[in-house]
């Protein structure tokens, strides 16, 4: 443990770059409270998305690279924004108009149109919750409408309508002329309409503690700011809640740099030091659009977990966060080959290479054992080739391959070749095209398929007959000798290491293949 914590010192990985962040940032010493705070927002008006998971682990990240170089307590709060006012009804959810009528209210008081909890807030809230749940994050949920309510928050909303002036000061010059004549941090929740209001504050009273606001109506509204009467508008939120909280680290999307600014600066007037965090680059779809919960274009959690494990999805969060990344379903197979890869080199590295390597924070430095005598990749073209749905078909050519593998001691290849079914069925059957091989491909393949035969079931003997094949026909790029192969005998532009596909297909079965693709004309 020791020479752990001395080579964290200096990893290079991401997260221990951030750990070592907030060890400077407490100058040795164990805060106030008792423990590092990390902190995580979510949004509840549209469904939980990878966006959101994101977040929380790679926050979880930085937390275990702490907890590795610091022996200070640590604890994650996971905070759903659900008080603010639902401005207009998500693309992707059954029942819109019966949400309708209830539009400008906390999420927290609209009605469920999946009518499976007490408010729209509590629903998306509990998605969240069961898939941290089940990811095994060790956080505790905040409900800001619970905070309010509670007055958890009445310190900081008192010291807030204390300074308002300094505050309005830093967020006027951010707001248009039309926005600054009427702005005020406090957004009264109107008793009569239930409605988060973004009306003029006409007085203040610090030593009560309340406001004068103007309705629509023209009717002058003396409120409590504390209590669940009224909620701040976002940036400020964001800087009381650093504040009431004592946040030490929260990270962000690049696309709100400025407000974390801003929230800094509200934090420091509430007699707070923000927290540290850094930005990370935004998710986009397969077009390049950046990913919305309301518009729902981007993967959910669960279509990830359809056909690839969750593993894998915590993997794509690791690698380079800063960079902007697509994310739709294309991406899955690489992502699981490439975890699976970093997984298969664990065990025989330096300490110093484990730290860096992505799977130790996957993980938290205890990555599971397995051997894995297959990628992703190849299961996905077995059940290709195979045409079939049927896992026991698979596990048949499996076991062909590595003598003695079977589901019950492989349990992690038997929920690859799950994964490799659905993907297969869902994402590669409706779009498998064959096409007839060129006079000059069919002496080749001819040519493949008398090599085969005979042929033991040996990767890399294969893999280097095959490439001869393609040098005596005069393949100049090999890849193009590659890609005619995915294309006439596996219907796709894209394929497996040939040599480690055709071991585990089998020689004699591909060369059936091969005599198959030849009669087509």
């Amino acid at each position: 443990m020791q020479d752990l914590q001395t080579i964290a010192q200096t990893a290079l990985a991401w997260p221990f770059e951030e750990a070592r962040k907030i060890l400077e940032r407490l100058g040795g010493k164990k805060p106030a409270k008792g423990y590092v705070l990390f902190e995580t927002g979510y949004g509840p008006s549209g469904l939980p998305h990878i966006g959101t998971f994101g977040e929380v682990v790679r926050t979880t990240m930085v937390r275990q690279a702490f907890s590795l170089l610091s022996d200070i307590p640590t604890k994650l709060f996971a905070i759903s924004d659900d008080m603010d006012g639902l401005r207009k009804i998500p693309d992707n959810i059954p029942n819109s108009e019966l949400i309708r009528e209830h539009l400008g209210k906390p999420l927290t008081r609209i009605p469920d149109p999946f009518g499976t909890h007490q408010s729209f807030g509590h629903h998306n809230n509990a998605r969240l919750q069961a898939f941290l749940d089940r990811f095994g994050f060790n956080y505790e949920f905040k409900s800001s409408s619970d905070c309010y309510a509670s007055g958890q928050f009445d310190p900081m909303l008192l010291a807030v309508l204390a300074h308002y002036d300094e505050i309005i000061n830093v967020i006027l010059p951010t707001l248009g002329e039309e926005r600054r004549a009427t702005y005020s941090p406090f957004l009264p929740v109107c008793a009569e309409t239930g409605r988060v209001l973004q009306v003029p504050v006409i007085e203040r009273d610090v030593k009560v503690g309340t406001i004068v606001y103007k309705r629509d109506d023209g009717k002058l509204i003396e409120t409590p700011v504390t209590g669940g009467h009224c909620k701040l508008q976002w940036k400020v939120d964001w800087g009381m809640r650093w504040a009431a909280f004592d946040v030490d680290y929260e990270m962000s999307g690049k696309d709100l740099i400025d407000s974390v600014k801003l929230s800094s600066q509200v934090c420091k007037i509430l007699g707070h030091r923000p927290p540290e965090g850094f930005n990370y680059e935004l998710f986009l779809d397969a077009d390049g659009t950046k990913i919305s919960k309301s518009k729902g274009n981007g993967l959910t959690i669960e279509e990830w977990l359809q056909y690839a494990p969750e593993e894998s999805l915590a993997y794509f969060m690791y690698q380079s966060p800063r960079k902007a990344k697509r994310l739709y379903f294309d991406v899955i197979p690489r992502a699981v080959d490439e975890y699976l890869n970093f997984l298969e080199k664990f065990p025989e590295q330096s300490l110093e290479q484990k730290l860096n390597n992505p799977v130790w924070h996957v993980h938290d430095g205890q990555p599971p054992s397995e051997e894995l005598p297959l990628s992703f990749g190849i299961l996905l073209n077995l059940a290709s080739v195979t045409n079939t749905e049927d896992k026991k078909v698979l596990w048949g050519f499996i076991s062909q391959y590595a003598p003695g593998a079977k589901p019950e001691n492989m349990p992690m290849v038997d929920r690859l070749v799950e994964y490799a079914i659905a993907y297969y069925r869902d994402f590669v059957k409706p779009h498998k095209h064959y096409r007839t091989p060129t006079e000059e491909e069919r002496k080749a393949l001819q040519d493949l398929a008398t090599v085969l035969k005979g042929l033991p079931r040996d990767a890399e003997i294969i893999q280097a007959e095959v490439f001869e094949v393609g040098k005596r026909h005069n393949y100049t790029n090999l890849r193009d000798w590659f890609k005619a192969l995915y294309q006439i005998l596996l219907g796709q532009e894209e394929g497996p290491r040939m040599g480690s596909f055709i071991a585990l297909y089998g020689p004699e079965e591909t060369v059936a293949l091969i005599e198959e693709a030849l009669q087509k004309k």
